[in-house]
């Protein structure tokens, strides 16, 4: 009897491409492991901060996902085109793929245009695009003001904007600049990382403004004036600025959306320690869901996350094919490095399935941590690509 199954993962990013490694999937050879992206090349995307300020060039952080057949796994390069979770099929680039179990990746969606005027005035922090745009901009700059924003109050990688105003302050320093910049930072949040409790939501405000950095929560941006540069923010007020470095609104793709697959609050509802869904063999990881926590926010979105969640559900279904009982839990562990330029980087650590609200520690910035960072960062590479 053929019992050769295919698991077919969607999208090429952290958890997406940690969840298609056959050695983490410990699948027997007759099994198929395929990856659908609609990108050839695979983005650190943790490393566009340093991309953003020059520290990195676009090939140092990307490789490319088709090289993932050395390690035995199929890749299909095109973007999603239409899903039916009910027969487990997939259209890509016309042609029909069917898993025997489908692991959503696909991350979320970045949406600029959802704010008036946001993407004509200034440079999405989130995109290799963006970054490289904000590298020059940064070389060009020599007075004024630069304003860091996130135009929602959430946001995948939740340190990214506090990491980027510090490094832009970093740079301007390096370059002799700083004391003829001013630099503000506009959240839609009302403290940074807030999920991870108010002391250390603190403790990184406290770093953000010792460097000189106006920090202005609860200022929900309704639309930019790119000719005159200035935001308008739901409280009446406004803000002008000569730079503007941006996290945009997220969403869903629409695929997953008319799939029928989507919770109320726009995600993907999954299991908080397997990650299964209300349909059969569909599973999700990483920014595509929705976890509730105990005090009422959801699970930051975030790299170290999903790759814990690719993990999981990879063991799990090899797990369950092999005849067993999938044992693999996913406990809401999670750490971040939050980089504070000059060659320094704090470190948060912590449980956030912890009750009644999670339990974080941050250790001071230090060197050896940006020192982490890189290790890291050179390791993934290395490791998954």
């Amino acid at each position: 009897m053929n019992d050769r199954k295919t698991a077919l993962v969607l999208g090429g990013g952290v958890g997406g491409r940690v969840a298609a490694n056959p050695h983490r999937m410990v699948l027997p050879k007759r099994h198929r492991g395929v990856l659908v992206d609609r990108e050839r090349q695979h983005l650190f995307q943790p490393s566009l901060l340093w991309l953003a300020v020059g520290d990195r060039t676009p090939a140092q952080i990307q490789r490319p996902l088709p090289e993932l057949a050395r390690r035995g796994v199929e890749v299909v390069i095109g973007a999603v085109e239409r899903i039916d979770p009910t027969t487990r099929t997939v259209r890509v680039g016309g042609q029909e793929v069917r898993g025997d179990a489908i692991i959503f990746a696909l991350g979320a969606e970045l949406a600029p245009e959802s704010i008036p005027g946001l993407s004509e005035a200034g440079h999405n922090l989130y995109t290799l695009q963006g970054a490289t745009a904000i590298e020059r901009a940064l070389r060009a700059f020599t007075s004024g003001r630069i304003v860091v924003l996130t135009a929602t109050a959430a946001y995948k990688c939740p340190a990214a904007p506090y990491e980027a105003a510090m490094l832009i302050a970093s740079t301007l320093r390096k370059r002799g600049v700083r004391d003829k910049a001013t630099i503000d930072l506009y959240s839609a949040e009302a403290g940074p990382m807030l999920v991870t409790g108010a002391v250390l939501s603190g403790q990184v405000r406290g770093v953000v403004e010792s460097l000189g950095i106006s920090y202005h929560p609860e200022h929900q941006v309704t639309q930019v004036d790119a000719a005159a540069r200035r935001l308008s923010f739901s409280n009446g007020a406004t803000a002008d600025f000569d730079l503007l470095v941006y996290v945009p609104p997220h969403r869903a793709p629409d695929v997953v959306r008319d799939a029928g697959l989507l919770a109320p609050n726009g995600w993907i509802a999954a299991d908080r320690s397997t990650f299964t869904t209300a349909v059969d063999g569909i599973y999700a990881i990483g920014d595509i869901t929705s976890i509730p926590l105990a005090m009422g926010k959801p699970l930051p979105k975030a790299g170290a996350f999903a790759h814990t969640q690719g993990e999981v559900v990879a063991d799990n279904i090899a797990s369950l094919w092999a005849g067993q009982t999938p044992a693999r839990r996913f406990e809401g562990g999670g750490e971040c490095f939050v980089e504070v330029g000059d060659g320094r980087a704090g470190f948060g650590t912590g449980n956030f399935y912890a009750e009644p609200t999670p339990q974080v520690a941050f250790r001071a910035p230090a060197r050896r941590w940006h020192w982490g960072k890189i290790w890291f960062e050179r390791h993934w590479l290395r490791r998954w690509l």
